[in-house]
């Protein structure tokens, strides 16, 4: 005589213990729901361990809809709004957790980022969630009852929850365990998928323009840096494969967005080289002047950069010989240095992930999806994705308070 195979019951299973995960599920938890948290991973919340150099820039005081991209660019206002900088720093603070602001109002930890995840073990602990970890998912199937809406079999059994929060995050980062298991579950269950591409993440060029600038990698300068619709100020890298550094991370989610429609993308990146002043006037101001362009250059700009970027040009004579017109143009070429990326770094290397679970089928309160109950999409793996600098974090926090406020 065969057995049925014991089930152990949750009201709420999580899938995935990063940070909209561990947020989601001690939520729940304190709601008095039975929660199990499960994830693959032998250690927890790499991600969180690794980021702002090991710091965790956990949010920014400045969070609005124009800090994300979105196919649905209103999608996350609701839980933003509900839950809101404010909120993750009063919870640090409630730990204990020392931490300072640095530019453009990203806040980091003072010692390391295992502060956050210890902070949201705790919280997990507060709620009484069960963990199972690691853990691999086997196969995921729908129940067929409201306390029974997913059955999944697991290395650790079967197991049964009427929720199911699916918190799983994007391919960002494969060697500490991004895996497609979240969009997999998407498409299992009906639910779109927009196409995933890396995010801030650096940009390569083509070997034309690799060969004139590969000898300036590790330089570094402060640039503004343009594409569709982001426009950034922070320093721009040279590396031995293109271009990288704060803005042009940022911009890349916009050249990789290109598809998302005229508002957002650009096929080109366009970076300004004279950020804090307008370059016309300070080369009239200069124009008598017997230096050679690129040693003029040199005022504002590291010295191999400014020859290298006027040989290109053919620049390279005394800026007294140039007449009016080509003034202009050398003005015009400073401040919109026009760059046609040729690729990028990719997953590897990318922060966070573009695309994801379309959020036309999600509802934006409660991050459900509208048409399947009991299943909800949290974090990463949705399509949001946040400019560098805490914007992502926050969106974590918020969406997974979001659904675990409702799972």
């Amino acid at each position: 005589m065969n057995h049925p195979a014991r089930i152990s019951r949750y009201d709420v299973i999580v899938i995935g213990a990063g940070a909209a995960g561990m947020v989601c599920a001690a939520e729940a938890g304190k709601r008095g729901r039975r929660v199990l948290i499960l994830d693959h991973a032998t250690k927890l919340a790499e991600k969180i361990r690794i980021s702002g150099g090991g710091r965790c820039n956990f949010t920014n005081l400045d969070v609005g809809i124009g800090n994300y991209l979105s196919r649905n660019p209103q999608f996350c206002r609701s839980a933003l709004a509900r839950y809101t900088p404010a909120h993750f720093i009063g919870l640090v603070d409630r730990h204990g957790i020392p931490w300072h602001e640095r530019e453009h109002g990203q806040l980091f930890c003072d010692d390391s980022a295992q502060d956050i995840i210890d902070m949201l073990r705790a919280e997990c602990e507060d709620g009484a969630v069960n963990w199972a970890m690691p853990c691999t998912l086997q196969s995921l199937a729908a129940g067929d009852s409201p306390e029974t809406r997913f059955i999944l079999d697991t290395s650790h059994g079967r197991l049964a929850c009427a929720s199911l929060v699916v918190a799983t995050g994007g391919l960002s980062i494969p060697k500490i365990g991004a895996t497609p298991l979240g969009y997999k579950i998407a498409e299992q269950f009906g639910l779109a998928i927009i196409a995933p591409k890396p995010a801030l993440v650096p940009l390569t060029l083509p070997p034309e323009e690799l060969a004139i600038y590969k000898e300036l990698s590790g330089m570094a300068f402060d640039a503004v840096a343009e594409c569709g619709a982001g426009r950034f100020r922070e320093n721009l890298l040279f590396t031995h494969r293109g271009l990288s550094g704060p803005v042009i991370l940022q911009a890349s989610s916009y050249w990789q967005a290109r598809d998302y429609g005229e508002a957002d993308g650009g096929t080109q990146v366009t970076v300004n080289l004279f950020p804090a002043e307008n370059v016309r006037d300070w080369l009239g101001e200069r124009a008598r002047s017997k230096s050679l362009l690129a040693n003029l250059l040199t005022e504002r700009l590291p010295k191999r950069f400014a020859q290298a970027w006027c040989e290109q040009r053919g620049w390279n004579k005394p800026t007294h010989q140039f007449n009016a017109r080509e003034l202009d143009a050398i003005a015009t070429a400073l401040s919109g240095w026009a760059i046609t990326p040729n690729g990028t770094l990719g997953y590897a290397k990318a922060e966070v992930t573009l695309g994801g679970v379309d959020t036309r089928t999600l509802s934006s309160k409660t991050m459900e999806a509208r048409d399947v109950p009991g299943l909800f999409f949290v974090g990463e793996v949705v399509d949001v994705t946040g400019h560098l600098g805490g914007y992502n974090f926050q969106w974590a926090w918020a969406s997974g308070h979001a659904a675990g406020q409702a799972a």
